[in-house]
Order: structure tokens, then C-alpha cells, then sequence
């Protein structure tokens, strides 16, 4: 009987330590991807993501070693329509700086590609986990895959003939899947045991779920503006020409081009959804507020957080997009898409 129980004590003490092994491999991954993001951010507000004109997975890892070598990726980076374009005349120097910008991203890309597959097949090899969890971290794998061959042909748009940037839909595309690679680690991280469960009747569930869809609208909106250099066309804020409604919001045809080709429109559309997600976290802040004293400082950290990245995104504008300020934005954008999809990911299906 005491052996049985020992035995029994012991595996218990694995699956502790399985669990554990398993939730801080993906808080590492989170930590990784919300990097990914701000290195990705100051690429772009650099310029520097087309200075590679070229993606070799595996000797691409290596930065030239040589002067030779770095006068070869310079004489690359030289046929592209960016160079002619923009930095005609730029220095070995200058192209350095914007070199090691975007070689640190796909470096970081890389490692963190390591980090899930060898992590993935250690938790998975050893049946450490259940198959729905092993589905749901293959799932993930795939989203980090979907995410480095978007990169690629987002960098290759930009290298298309008469480009100076990466194409703005595609810029978008990429931040998004950033997004939900970011936001799934969280959730899967959460759900494995990150956080207690707490029992929620279906509303709330349903409310918290779409603030995370709203967040995520604001961020599409957010890319369209960074890919189209939106955000320098009004320096003014609460005003655009003078008015709360701008004039020329639909003037190109058909009306949907307006959406993604009409710079008033794309500012227009991200300072309308800033309200409208600011509006819904301090209406969902104070609707649960009897919540509980977790769910109220949640609650409370939402508010605070949309209420900062609103002062961010106001100064970013007013400063004509610094890219310190514009950074900084969007940091706390990835916080606050954090804490909004932890709030979602921890309710059970109890009723309160």
C-alpha cells in the first residue's frame, strides 16, 4: 500500500511538472512573439525591411562576414526600386544600420521557429500532453508558418517594380497573424492552467470575446494606416481639416477602395475604431465592476491601458509619428491585446 501510494505521489509529481514544463514554454513564446513585434515595428518605422532582397532560410542566418560580403548585399540591395526611389546616394554605413534592423527580425523569426519545434516535439514525443491540446499546439505551429511565407511575400511586393514599401494589405495581413499567434499562445497558456478558471455567465463570456474581435479590427486598422503613411496626412486631433468628419471620406469609387486607398478614410476609420474599443472596455470595466475584486482590477487595467494607448496614439499623431512614440504605441496595443484575451480565456461555462 505505501508503495502503491508512493508510486502514485510520483506520477502525480510528473504531471506537476510536465504541466509546468509546458505553460513556461509558452510564456517564453509569448515573450518571443511580443518581441517579434516591436523589432517588426521599428523595422518598419526605419525603412529597413526591404535591405535583404533575398530569403535563404538557412545561410540567410549568417550576416556578411567580410567587406566583400557587405559590399555584395549592398550592390543587391542597390537594384532595388526602393534605393532608386528613396536612398539613391546612401552610404555602406547608412545601408548597415537598416541591414542589421532587418536581419534581427528574420533572425528572431528563426529562433523562435526553433524554440516551437523543439518544444513542441518534446511535450508531444513524450505524450505529455492530450491530443486536443497537441492539436490545438499543431494548430499554432501552423499559424507560425503561415506567418514567416506571408513575411517573405510581403517583402517581395516591395521589391516589385516602382515600389518604395511593402504592399499595405499585405503589411496588414502580417500584423494580424502576428496578432493571433500572439493572442493563441496566451489563450492556450491560460487554459493549461496560467490562471484560475473563473465561472462567468454567458453575457460576459460573450462580451470579453468581443473586445478581443473589436482589438483586432483596430489592429487591421492600425497596419492599414502604418502601410499607407496615413497617419501624417492630419497632425490634428480631436479635428481633420477642421472637422470631427472630414470631408473626402468616400470620394474614390467603387466605395469599398475607400477602405484601403483613401488615406483620409484609413485615419478616419482608426480613430473611430479607437473610440469605439475605448467606449466597450470602459462600458465592459464598469459593468463588472461587482464582479469580484480580480475581475475589477482586470477590469480597471483594461481601462487604464486603452486610456494610455489612446495618449499614445493622439501624441503619435500631434508629433507627426516619431518613431519612439509610434513604437511605444503600438507596445502597449500588443499589452492590451494580452490582457483582454487573458480575461476572455479564463471564464468557465458556470453560471454566477
Amino acid at each position: 500500500m505505501v508503495a502503491i501510494s508512493a508510486t502514485t505521489e510520483g506520477s502525480a509529481d510528473t504531471a506537476v511538472a510536465e504541466a509546468r514544463g509546458l505553460r513556461n514554454w509558452l510564456l517564453f513564446l509569448i515573450l518571443l512573439v511580443f518581441a517579434m513585434v516591436m523589432v517588426g515595428g521599428a523595422t518598419r518605422l526605419t525603412e529597413s525591411g526591404l535591405s535583404i532582397t533575398e530569403w535563404n532560410l538557412v545561410t540567410g542566418a549568417l550576416p556578411p562576414l567580410s567587406d566583400d560580403g557587405w559590399q555584395t548585399e549592398f550592390d543587391l540591395y542597390k537594384q532595388s526600386p526602393q534605393y532608386e526611389i528613396l536612398n539613391r546616394g546612401m552610404s555602406l554605413a547608412d545601408f548597415k544600420t537598416i541591414y542589421w534592423w532587418e536581419w534581427a527580425h528574420r533572425e528572431l523569426g528563426r529562433f523562435i521557429g526553433l524554440v516551437y519545434i523543439a518544444g513542441f516535439f518534446w511535450f508531444v514525443g513524450r505524450r505529455s500532453v492530450p491530443l486536443r491540446t497537441g492539436v490545438t499546439l499543431a494548430g499554432v505551429g501552423v499559424l507560425l508558418g503561415a506567418q514567416g511565407v506571408v513575411g517573405w511575400i510581403m517583402v517581395a511586393s516591395g521589391l516589385e517594380p516602382g515600389m518604395s514599401a511593402v504592399a499595405p494589405l499585405k503589411l496588414t495581413l502580417h500584423l494580424l497573424l502576428a496578432g493571433l499567434l500572439y493572442a493563441s499562445l496566451i489563450a492556450l497558456y491560460v487554459r493549461l492552467g496560467g490562471a484560475p478558471r473563473e465561472p462567468a455567465w454567458t453575457g460576459r463570456r460573450l462580451a470579453a470575446r468581443a473586445l478581443v474581435v473589436l482589438t483586432f479590427v483596430q489592429i487591421a486598422l492600425g497596419g492599414l494606416v502604418a502601410g499607407r503613411d496615413a497617419g501624417l496626412v492630419y497632425d490634428t486631433w480631436p479635428l481633420m481639416d477642421g472637422r470631427l468628419v472630414p470631408k473626402g471620406l468616400g470620394m474614390i469609387e467603387p466605395l469599398w477602395r475607400n477602405l484601403f486607398d483613401n488615406l483620409t478614410t484609413i485615419q478616419f476609420n482608426h480613430r473611430l475604431g479607437a473610440y469605439v474599443l475605448a467606449a466597450a472596455i470602459f462600458a465592459y470595466a464598469i459593468g463588472i465592476r461587482r464582479a469580484g475584486p480580480v475581475a475589477f482590477r482586470r477590469g480597471m487595467l483594461m481601462a487604464l491601458l486603452v486610456l494610455v494607448q489612446l495618449s499614445l496614439g493622439i501624441a503619435t499623431l500631434l508629433e507627426a509619428v516619431p518613431a519612439g512614440l509610434a513604437l511605444a504605441h503600438q507596445g502597449v496595443a500588443m499589452i492590451l491585446l494580452l490582457v483582454l484575451v487573458w480575461n476572455a480565456s479564463v471564464f468557465s461555462r458556470e453560471a454566477t
